[in-house]
């Protein structure tokens, strides 16, 4: 392929996606002149996108309001994603039998830039549980599963990272900086587990390990979760003992299936 056409295919595709990025991840309708502006593509260029995306059905156009919504394809692709994922199909049993132990609420995660994506969960039976979905994103600094992926990089990337973040305050307990970040990441790889005390939400609790390679690189996270008042000292203590040994298990399994270097 020639290069000067292949950059012009790339560059369209990231135009494209670009687009699919802010209408999935805004939190109101957007109209042709709210992505003009948050885009700052030239007017023609969002407009092929928009309607290469529309004869795709990636995106949908409500007529009443003149905005702009995801399509029906989209979620298509999303169950296929879901359903062949190698780390999720050989997670799950794992997941389910820490749910077994624990009867509250466990989760398989995986991080993309400084985003926490919640790529499976089995939910607690109990009457008072944690509010998530499959597939919604969490801050990195203020979530278990969050810090305990951090603690797989090396401390140049986590700083680098750390630089980036908008350290937005949840609750009282929220780490608010790159140095307070950085320092409980080192201790994470210390004892192996990290935990989220109430940081995130007030009244909840998590525990939480990274799912590693054989050759020391990140695959994902897994924790469990619960209310702060059901969370008693031992029970603590035994669930730290039990992630740890869950994330090493989700990691024999994959080297067994995926091959050595998974």
């Amino acid at each position: 392929m020639n290069l000067d056409k292949a950059e012009s295919q790339t560059g369209t595709l990231g135009k494209a996606l670009a687009v699919l990025d802010v209408i999935a991840t805004s939190y109101e309708p957007l109209r042709f002149t709210d992505l003009l502006n948050r885009l700052g593509q030239p007017r023609g260029s969002l407009h092929r996108q928009i309607s290469h995306l529309l004869e795709e059905g990636l995106i949908t156009l409500n007529a009443d309001t003149g905005t702009y919504e995801l399509g029906v394809r989209l979620l298509n692709w999303a169950s296929l994603a879901w359903s062949q994922n190698s780390l999720r199909q050989v997670a799950a049993p794992f997941l389910a039998a820490l749910h077994e132990r624990t009867n509250e609420t466990v989760h398989l995660a995986v991080l993309r830039d400084d985003r926490v994506v919640y790529l499976d969960k089995v939910e607690s039976c109990q009457a008072v549980r944690m509010h998530s979905q499959i597939g919604n994103t969490s801050p990195v600094y203020c979530t278990g599963v969050g810090k305990a992926m951090l603690s797989v990089l090396d401390q140049a990337s986590v700083a680098e990272l750390a630089q980036r973040l908008d350290f937005q305050v949840f609750t009282k307990h929220t780490l608010t900086s790159p140095a307070a970040l950085l320092a409980e990441v080192e201790q994470i790889r210390a004892q192996h587990y990290a935990e989220d005390r109430e940081e995130h939400e007030v009244g909840i609790r998590c525990v939480a390990a990274p799912l590693v390679s054989a050759q020391g690189e990140l695959r994902g996270g897994i924790s469990v979760t619960t209310p702060v008042y059901r969370l008693q000292a031992q029970q603590l203590e035994q669930w730290r003992v039990w992630v740890v040994e869950t994330a090493q298990a989700i990691n024999n399994s994959l080297k067994v299936k995926l091959g050595p270097h998974a």
